[in-house]
């Protein structure tokens, strides 16, 4: 288990002045790049036992946090 934060910028790296313009121009991928931040840290506070929780409900939000990463890059690989 990664103890990392799993930030945008470090999951796409070559996609991070795309990633600037959709946040700026398109209010869904905005939305869904919020709530993939929120929930990563709270993955990652999850992790490094500053606000432990469930096992369940960490993998819970470990697959929320892959879905949202998943629609993320369908918007960015169209773009």
């Amino acid at each position: 288990m990664s103890h990392t934060p799993h930030e945008l910028a470090e999951e796409f790296p070559d996609k991070v002045e795309m990633m600037s313009a959709l946040k700026q121009s398109d209010a869904h991928f905005a939305k869904l790049a919020e709530e993939y931040h929120e929930i990563n840290r709270q993955v990652h506070r999850a992790e490094t036992n500053v606000e432990p929780m469930e096992q369940l409900a960490e993998e819970t939000l470990r697959k929320q946090r892959a879905a949202l990463k998943d629609q993320i890059w369908g918007i960015l690989s169209k773009a």
